[in-house]
């Protein structure tokens, strides 16, 4: 039962992981497409904070598989 959980657990930390990711980059997309000149400044917020998630999300995923 427990790796049960532990697998819904790990499975819907991915599921946020790529919906978060997808936010970001749908909405990093139309900032540029608004601002081109804007790009490389939009780009690298973007990544930085598609780093975070991904980050947060092995967290969860470590986190839900250890208890």
């Amino acid at each position: 039962m427990t790796g049960t959980l532990a697998a819904i657990g790990a499975g819907l930390a991915a599921i946020g992981a790529g919906i978060g990711i997808g936010k970001i980059g749908g909405s990093a997309m139309e900032s540029i497409a608004r601002q081109p000149e804007a790009a490389s400044k939009i780009q690298t917020a973007m990544l930085i904070a598609a780093a975070f998630i991904e980050a947060v999300a092995l967290f969860a995923v470590v986190v839900s598989l250890i208890a």
